[in-house]
Formats: structure tokens, C-alpha cells, sequence
């Protein structure tokens, strides 16, 4: 590593090689390369005077680029392009002259970023896949485990760990139709010319349309596509990066609510994220077990989301054919929302593959709620042994406003069930009302909610994908 200069930490601290790879120079340049290869093969079988050997020639330095030599031409004309025609074409003597030939920069760079974009969506939609697999495992092995849900962060009626994690996948879950689709969907810019008009061809072919529109219908399969964008000014719609980040920003919101969970929960010492025997939670209190993985998760979601705006601006911005105030933004706002999320699923798959589950003191605060959520039930109970449905409605709430004082401003122990107890007009003893206090009694379709939604909605979607993937984290 250079020190000596700034290092993005999504390189070298957070993000995948294969990410990182993907958005390097060399897998850029490779394929502004291919393209060109493909579009001298193209011209060639429509009838251009190119000829077996260029073509040899083309294939033969696809990888072996001179990014001295590259930056060096670019110094001297200010075209990266162009420099890289040069640069190509050094290598590519017998060639140099039909590379590029009719296109403009936009055929490589546009036509680039979709490929590159696509591969991404690829990286990620297998990532997420992943992610998936390991929270419905967990799901599943915890499907039965009665744990408080909460509203307004106030404790609520009862539901399962297993039923709780249910949401998060349900998020992941429409993330991950989200990106098949807008990768399934993904349009090259194709060959259209400096204003889209595809004039330059038209030339290249006299006039002939069918010609043109072949030329890129050959390149659109030979790069692995189904089609090109039907009309484009210089470049293909800027909505489309809008349409792909505001799906990465999904993907973010997704991972900040359930990593928020987690740490909320990890508070209340009922989950855990994983934590090395060696790991220190604090520099000054050696105690501590901080969530500093969701938090990492947390803290590159908001940098994800703030991302989003950037393509909405240029996609708003772009004056007629065409303006270049969107290349620099596009350099760093696609690449650095693709790494990041990919970063996000990285340390998510680490978190979820070792949730650590504490149910002795989950027990233990649902215990300390149970008697008022018990209430209803002790009620029909009490009604069904002769009591008064009105009388007793109110005795209970008179009885857990007691109980709930000396909860919150004594610091005792709930006494709901003592009160009940003592009162003959419920008719309930001490056997009877604990019976009505195992939790399962009040997480009602839960178990089965899990199982349901695991067999019939995740499991079809996820079966396609390798999910064995274990993540080593830089830090």
C-alpha cells in the first residue's frame, strides 16, 4: 500500500476483491478493448474492408495494456479515449487504423459502464442470496422461541426470534427481485453515433439501414446482451444509473434496519453479533462488547443512501444530446455505491453466520411482561368460572397500574399475578394462573408463519444459488 497517499477504505478496508476487481482499470480498458474488437468484427462480416489478420491482431492484446504509455498519450491530447486508441493501436500496428472506426468515445465508455454494471449486479445478487440463506436458517432454528416484540420500541405482544428475522429477509427478499430484474433488463448503449443519429455508420454502409441496424444487433450479442437502447442522444439515458443505485440504496435501507435491530438487541443482551476471543470492544473499557460490525453496516448505509442523489441529478441535468458535467460524478458515485454494498453484504453475511442467541435472558423479559400480556386470557378464564366481565376488566387494570408502579418507581418485581391471585373474584389460583404463562401461548401463527414464508417465498428464489460462501473480513 502506498502511504504516502489517500486509499479509499472501500478498497482497503471494507470491499471484495472480486468488487474491487471489477471496477478496476484493467477489467475497464479490457473492455473498451472487446468492444472495439467486436465492432471490427462486425463491420468485417457486413462487408468492410477489414481483414482476417486486424482481427487476429485485436484479439491477440485484449489484456496486455501499457497504462504508462496510456497516460502518457492522455497527457498530451487530454482525450483518455483517444489515448487509449493510441495506446491500442501501438501494439495493433496493422490494426491501428480501423479501431474505433465510426464510433465515438460514448460507444466504449457508455457501453463499458452497463457491462460493468451488469457483472456488479451480478456480485451482488449473489451476495444477497447468501445473506438470505443464513437468515432463514436462523429463521427457522428459532422459529419457536417466544421473545417480546415491540412497538414504538414499547414492549408489545409476543413474537418468535424466528418470526422477528422473517422481516429483515422479507426486505432482503424484495431487494434481490430488484436487482434480477433490473440486471435482466440492463440495455447496452450500443452503436448510435456522436448524437445518436448513427450517421457515421449510415456513412460507413452507403446508406444502408439494414445494415446499420444489423451492425448492432452483432454487437449486442457478441458482448452477451438482448438488445441496445432503442434511441440515445450521445448517451444512453442517465436514468438508468439512477434506476441501479436507487436499488443498491434499497439494499442499504434494508441492511441499516436490521443491523438497528440487532443492536438494540444487543442492549438488551438478547442477540449478539460475533465477537473474537481476541477482539477489544474498547480502548478504555475492557469490558465492553460493542456491535462495531452492525455499525459498520449502519454507517456505509447512510453513505449508500446519500449516493442516490447523484445520478438524479445528472439524469435531471443532462442539457439536449448530451453534456460531460456527468462523467466525473459517474466515476466515483457508481463504483463507490456498488463497493460499499458490497462491503454492507460482506460484513452482513459474517454477522448473520454467527448470531449468537441469548435465551435464558430473553425468557427472562418476556417473564417480566408476560402477566400483563397474560391479562386477556386470565380474564376469559376468570369468566368462564362465573366471574363478572365487566368487574373484572376493571380490577385488572387497576391492578396492573399498581403493579406497574412498583415496576417502574421501586424497582421490584411485578406482582400482577400475586394481586389476581388474592382476589376471590377470579376465582384463579396460583397453578391455574401459571398455567397461562408459558409464551407459546401468545406468539399465535409464528412457527408457522416462519415455515410458510421460508418453503413457499424464499426457498423457490434462493435454490438457484451457490450459498456456501464463508467471508474472511479485512478488520
Amino acid at each position: 500500500m502506498n502511504n504516502d497517499i489517500y486509499q479509499s477504505p472501500l478498497n482497503t478496508r471494507y470491499a471484495s476483491h472480486e468488487m474491487s476487481h471489477n471496477f478496476s482499470s484493467q477489467v475497464k480498458f479490457e473492455t473498451f478493448r472487446r468492444l472495439w474488437l467486436a465492432l471490427a468484427k462486425s463491420e468485417k462480416e457486413l462487408g468492410l474492408n477489414i481483414t482476417d489478420e486486424q482481427i487476429k491482431e485485436l484479439q491477440s492484446h485484449i489484456s496486455d495494456i501499457d497504462f504508462d504509455k496510456a497516460a502518457e498519450y492522455e497527457k498530451i491530447l487530454r482525450h483518455d479515449v483517444m489515448a487509449h486508441v493510441k495506446t491500442y493501436g501501438e501494439v495493433c500496428p496493422n490494426a491501428a487504423g480501423i479501431i474505433h472506426l465510426g464510433a465515438t468515445s460514448c460507444y466504449v465508455t457508455d457501453n463499458t459502464d452497463i457491462i460493468v454494471m451488469r457483472n456488479a449486479l451480478e456480485i451482488v445478487e449473489k451476495k444477497l442470496a447468501i445473506l438470505i440463506k443464513h437468515l432463514s436458517d436462523f429463521a427457522i432454528k428459532y422459529k419457536d422461541l417466544p421473545t417480546l416484540g415491540y412497538t414504538h420500541y414499547q414492549p408489545a405482544q409476543l413474537v418468535t426470534v424466528g418470526k422477528r428475522a422473517t422481516l429483515w429477509i422479507q426486505d432482503f427478499l424484495i431487494d434481490l427481485e430488484e436487482v434480477i430484474y433490473r440486471k435482466e433488463n440492463l440495455k447496452l448503449r450500443g452503436v448510435k453515433g456522436t448524437t445518436g443519429t448513427q450517421a457515421s455508420f449510415l456513412k460507413l454502409f452507403d446508406n444502408d439501414h439494414a445494415k446499420v441496424k444489423e451492425l448492432e444487433k452483432k454487437i449486442v450479442k457478441e458482448m452477451g446482451f438482448e438488445s441496445a437502447v432503442s434511441v440515445s442522444g450521445q448517451t444512453y439515458t442517465r436514468k438508468i444509473d439512477y434506476h441501479v443505485l436507487q436499488v443498491l440504496s434499497s439494499i442499504a435501507q434494508s441492511a441499516h434496519k436490521m443491523t438497528n435491530d440487532i443492536r438494540l438487541l444487543q442492549n438488551r443482551k438478547e442477540l449478539e453479533e460475533p465477537f473474537e476471543k481476541t477482539q477489544i470492544g474498547s480502548s478504555a473499557m475492557a469490558y465492553k462488547r460493542n456491535p462495531m460490525r452492525c455499525e459498520r453496516i449502519s454507517s456505509l448505509a447512510k453513505y449508500v443512501m446519500s449516493l442516490v442523489q447523484n445520478p438524479q441529478f445528472v439524469a435531471s441535468t443532462q442539457w439536449l444530446e448530451r453534456t460531460l458535467d456527468d462523467s466525473a460524478n459517474k466515476r466515483m458515485s457508481v463504483p463507490e455505491s456498488f463497493m460499499a454494498v458490497d462491503s454492507i453484504l460482506e460484513i452482513a453475511i459474517n454477522v448473520t453466520d454467527g448470531l449468537v442467541v441469548y435465551e435464558n435472558q430473553i425468557k427472562s423479559h418476556v417473564n417480566e411482561e408476560l402477566p400483563f400480556m397474560a391479562t386477556e386470557n386470565i380474564l376469559m378464564e376468570a369468566v368462564k368460572r362465573g366471574g363478572d366481565r365487566q368487574e373484572l376488566h376493571e380490577k385488572i387494570r387497576e391492578y396492573s397500574m399498581v403493579a406497574g408502579r412498583r415496576v417502574k418507581e421501586e424497582g421490584l418485581d411485578n406482582n400482577l399475578l400475586e394481586l389476581l391471585e388474592k382476589d376471590e373474584a377470579f376465582n384463579l389460583n396460583k397453578d391455574d394462573l401459571n398455567s397461562l404463562l408459558d409464551g407459546k401461548l401468545y406468539i399465535g401463527r409464528c412457527p408457522e408463519q416462519v415455515v410458510e414464508f421460508i418453503e413457499e417465498d424464499v426457498k423457490p428464489i434462493i435454490s438457484k444459488y451457490d450459498t456456501e460462501y464463508s467471508v474472511d473480513l479485512k478488520v
